[in-house]
């Protein structure tokens, strides 16, 4: 039985994961932690794969997922002779159809600031915020032996990262 999604998130899971490879920074909305804690294994599981490595820092929700990868992105660049970069981004959260227009808001403005981050600033960013009318539509796309959203998320950003070093672009 799946928990419900607004169950406590499970504390056992690591912020950070893997070893070499491309380095990316899950940021997390957590307003639903049962869904978050499996697009987070999702997520996980893709970047370890791939030979990658992965922190991740959680926010309260998806219009605060933009402005945490901006934030992290400044501090990447002002430490980039110092410490290890962040290659890329991946955005995780769940945004459930409520009965006001508050849904549309959320759903738009966060892709809007993600494609803003993406397109203006060059950020390799896989998104995996999902947009849904139910819980049920939520779990069949984040869990991992279905649609398993979180993975396909980091697979995007893996290979914006690959594009980027194809082309030389630095990160």
């Amino acid at each position: 039985m799946r928990p419900k999604a607004t169950d406590a998130g499970d504390p056992n899971l690591p912020i950070s994961g893997g070893s070499g490879g491309p380095r990316l920074l899950i940021v997390e909305a957590r307003f639903y932690n049962a869904i978050a804690d499996e697009l987070l294994r999702g997520a996980a599981e893709a970047i370890e794969a791939a030979g990658g490595s992965w922190e991740r820092i959680s926010v309260p929700g998806a219009l605060e997922i933009p402005t945490a990868i901006r934030i992290a992105e400044e501090g990447n660049q002002a430490k980039a002779n110092r410490v290890k970069r962040i290659d890329g981004y991946v955005a995780l959260g769940c945004v459930i159809r409520g009965e006001t227009s508050h849904f549309d808001y959320v759903c738009g403005e966060s892709a809007r600031g993600l494609m803003d981050l993406g397109v203006g600033h060059g950020l390799a960013i896989g998104n995996g915020i999902l947009t849904v009318e139910n819980e049920g539509q939520a779990w069949a796309r984040a869990d991992r032996g279905e649609l398993n959203k979180g993975a396909g998320a980091a697979e995007a950003a893996l290979a914006l990262i690959a594009l980027r070093r194809r082309f030389g672009v630095a990160s």
